[in-house]
């Protein structure tokens, strides 16, 4: 007899969701609750229910959290400028801290003591929910099924459908996608298939959310984007909630050809994976967000803020977003948002995100100062002799005692 009595597991729906209520109340003869998340994936998440419902599920949570997803996720990772490995924009890993508190939540609220997902054993997401369920529910139990059962293949898996007359809408009737993917409002990613060889160049009618560079207008598209303590909070003067900022420009990107990505990264559990990416929205912010703080932020501040960043990226990627540095880590960015308001204007063309202008009242630019022209005495060229000799000065006598320059 099984110690579980009841889980939660994070549902989509889809085949491998579905084979896994059926698997756990086979398996751990337990009672099960599903979680659907709508985090804008882009497809309708209500159908779940009746999924869900034609299992034998009498718990079912369907949640909308798109607003939640980026204002509480999203934004204050882009307000640390993060990027993974100087490439990735971490749109998986932003989700997953979000859906492991709604799983605890869930468990709380209806007196599960376990929770489960459909992540498999070589993959990062499995370390990123299970993290963050023993962060906020120490004692909780976790099931991974990928990593218990020997469903390993999609012909297994349809055969246990079969033997458990689980209804699968595409078992039979759709052509399923070569790769596996995943999507939410920040990107849509694609692994598996031919992008298994790191040499093959990916299928242009993969790509969902973008036209190619060379397919996008010839006209570029301004755009003007509004910010608040580092946030975006306007589009062309339109006061925008952050999803609908993010649903903005993900349109606008890529309809322009923008935030598409093909890298080699590294996984946290320790194997290299060649993943393809659209992040058109996410593209356009941090370039934006960048120029903001170029005229906000003080010079040490920029440059404490981007050696912070790689270690930002790092805990956000291996799933370590409830963990007590990012905390720390998140509080110190947050401090230097404070003057970070203004506006940016932004070039949208054939693949590119080009900065045009930006501007604000908090902006430390001072013409006055900068000006090739007559500066009227702002700044006295003659200081700068003794700054360079003192700046030089370590170097002038290690060159005087014979050191090796060379």
């Amino acid at each position: 007899m099984s110690d579980v009595k009841k889980v939660v597991l994070a549902y989509s729906g889809g085949l491998d969701t579905s084979v896994i209520v059926k698997w756990l109340q086979e398996t751990y003869d337990c009672e099960v609750v599903t979680f659907t998340a709508d985090i804008g994936q882009g497809e309708e998440v209500e159908p779940a229910r009746a999924k869900a419902e034609a299992l034998g599920i009498r718990e079912i949570y369907i949640e909308d959290l798109r607003e939640t997803f980026v204002r509480d996720y999203v934004y204050p990772m882009f307000r640390a400028n993060t990027v993974y490995e100087g490439e990735y924009l971490l749109g998986s890993s932003i989700a997953r801290p979000l859906i492991a508190k709604r799983l605890i939540d869930i468990a709380n609220e209806t007196g599960a003591d376990a929770i489960s997902h459909g992540a498999t054993g070589k993959g990062n997401d499995q370390v990123r929910f299970e993290l963050g369920g023993y962060a906020l529910k120490p004692g909780v139990k976790v099931i991974a099924p990928w990593r218990e059962w020997d469903l390993n293949s999609r012909e297994k898996l349809m055969a246990y459908c079969e033997k458990h007359d689980i209804p699968v809408d595409f078992s039979g009737k759709k052509k399923k996608s070569p790769y596996s993917m995943d999507a939410n409002l920040l990107h849509i990613s694609y692994e598996g298939g031919i992008l298994e060889d790191p040499w093959a160049e990916a299928e242009e009618d993969m790509w969902r959310w973008s036209v190619s560079p060379e397919a996008a207008p010839d006209q570029p598209t301004y755009i003007e984007l509004t910010y608040d303590r580092g946030d975006i909070v306007a589009i062309d003067g339109e006061a925008l909630k952050p999803h609908e900022v993010l649903s903005k420009l993900n349109q606008l990107g890529g309809d322009n050809g923008i935030g598409r990505l093909d890298i080699v990264e590294n996984r946290y559990v320790g194997m290299k994976s060649r993943g393809c990416y659209e992040t058109p929205g996410g593209t356009i912010m941090l370039s934006a967000h960048r120029a903001i703080e170029s005229l906000t932020l003080d010079r040490e501040e920029a440059h404490l803020k981007d050696e912070l960043m790689p270690k930002y990226a790092d805990v956000v990627y291996n799933g370590y977003w409830w963990s007590p540095e990012r905390r720390m880590l998140q509080a110190a960015i947050d401090e230097t948002q404070a003057n970070v308001n203004g506006v940016v204007r932004m070039k949208l063309y054939k693949g590119n995100a080009t900065v045009v202008g930006r501007k604000s009242d908090a902006s430390l630019f001072d013409e006055s100062i900068a000006t090739f022209e007559d500066d009227a005495g702002s700044y006295d060229q003659k200081d700068a002799e003794g700054f360079i000799k003192l700046n030089a000065l370590r170097l002038r006598i290690a060159a005087g005692k014979g050191r090796k320059q060379d």
